[in-house]
């Protein structure tokens, strides 16, 4: 099974320019999604589809989760943006302004849980994103908000801090416990037994 770690470092590989000419090799018949007109074009529209993306319970669950297990911040943000370009729903431009928005989200989401957040892997005053040098002082926001809890204003809209009031409180809370293989079976209860009607057909 592919670990978060190793999807992530798939993602970082993977995420490069395309070779020069590749999309003249491409069936024009069959784009793929990334090669059509994005499904946003606006940042506000693809926020607000993205928290309540975040928020799915398997997702929740599994960033949640991600985080608590040292993965940072930008990883996962990047792993996720470019999940969504491929899916055709950015264009390029679009995924690198959408890298703050996300990378706050998820670190109030996390601060909600009292998780220990690391933003970057290096713990550098630089990070890179697809390939592009993420600014300085926006990476020490951002590491400021980890720390502090401090979330920008405009960045969590209004309904996102309503929906945010409704999750859970503890990462315990976020999975149902699950049944141990070593706990014991648990008896069965025998059916009521039921008295048989009499026939019509019985001797009296």
């Amino acid at each position: 099974m592919i670990t978060f770690q190793e999807e992530v470092q798939k993602v970082r590989s993977s995420s490069n320019r395309a070779i020069p000419g590749q999309s003249l090799s491409n069936d024009p018949e069959n784009p793929a999604p990334f090669e059509k007109a994005p499904k946003f074009t606006s940042v506000y529209e693809a926020s607000e589809e993205m928290f309540m993306d975040l928020i799915e319970p398997e997702t929740y669950v599994s960033i949640m989760e991600a985080v608590d297990g040292g993965i940072p911040i930008m990883q996962i943000t990047q792993m996720i943006l470019f999940q969504k370009f491929k899916e055709g729903d950015y264009n390029p431009d679009l995924m690198m302004m959408m890298i703050e928005p996300v990378a706050y989200m998820i670190i109030a989401l996390a601060e909600r849980l009292d998780l220990d957040i690391i933003v970057d892997e290096d713990d550098d005053d630089e990070e890179d994103i697809f390939g592009v040098n993420f600014k300085e002082d926006q990476l020490k926001q951002l590491k400021g908000a980890a720390s502090t809890g401090a979330i920008p204003a405009g960045m969590l809209t209004p309904s996102m801090q309503e929906k945010m009031e409704g999750l859970p409180e503890t990462l315990e809370e976020t999975s149902e416990p699950k049944e141990s293989l070593l706990s014991p079976p648990v008896a069965k209860e025998a059916p009521e037994e039921t008295e048989t009607p009499e026939s019509l057909m019985a001797r009296r």
